[in-house]
């Protein structure tokens, strides 16, 4: 890649630092899509060990360009996502990824692809990763920030995203007790 096009694909990707997500820091403040982002690609390295058998390069890889879409359209709350909102994204990074040189632009066609698809081991724990991340942000901040739906959301949220591994079940049930927990202390 030419040392422009790498500035402006780098400037383009700045903006997701600015995209606000509808969490909240553990201080009190929004949270980025990069914070996010950057965090499930920690979680996916620290995986590493309990799935020796995956590609955990290519689970980080698809963990840090997930939310790339969200440079276009914001980020849209899961549980306010419509399947209209999904098109646009996709078809927005679509054309970006077709503006990308070789072999950026084949690589990551196929990288999304194969996450769009899950059917592979690390497209399926990637997604897990990035579901599970967006529990524990929200276990970690206040809950004065959460919905009144967010309550019950919290407490089913990503289970059948996690069937195809045993450890990724047991996270997601740790994951529960937190919320369950958050919840206890909040009402005494």
């Amino acid at each position: 890649m030419d040392v422009h096009t790498l500035l402006d694909t780098l400037h383009l990707a700045e903006k997701l630092k600015d995209t606000m997500r509808h969490c909240y820091t553990s201080k009190g403040r929004r949270e980025s899509v990069a914070e996010h982002s950057w965090r499930v690609v920690l979680m996916a390295y620290f995986l590493k060990d309990e799935f020796p058998e995956v590609d955990i390069n290519k689970v980080m890889l698809m963990c840090a360009i997930h939310d790339l879409g969200e440079i276009f359209t914001g980020d849209i709350p899961t549980f306010k996502k419509t399947k209209e909102d999904e098109e646009k994204e996709e078809q927005l990074l679509n054309d970006w990824v077709a503006s990308l040189p070789s072999p950026y632009c084949e690589e990551l066609k196929e990288l999304y692809k194969e996450m769009d698809e899950r059917k592979t081991t690390e497209a399926k724990l990637y997604k897990a990763i990035d579901s599970l991340e967006a529990i524990i942000q929200h276990n970690e901040s206040d809950i004065s920030t959460w919905e009144p739906h967010e309550y019950d959301l919290n407490l089913t949220y990503a289970f059948d995203r996690v069937t195809f591994s045993p450890y990724m079940q047991e996270l997601r049930k740790a994951i529960y007790e937190e919320t369950e927990q958050k919840i206890k202390d909040e009402q005494k």
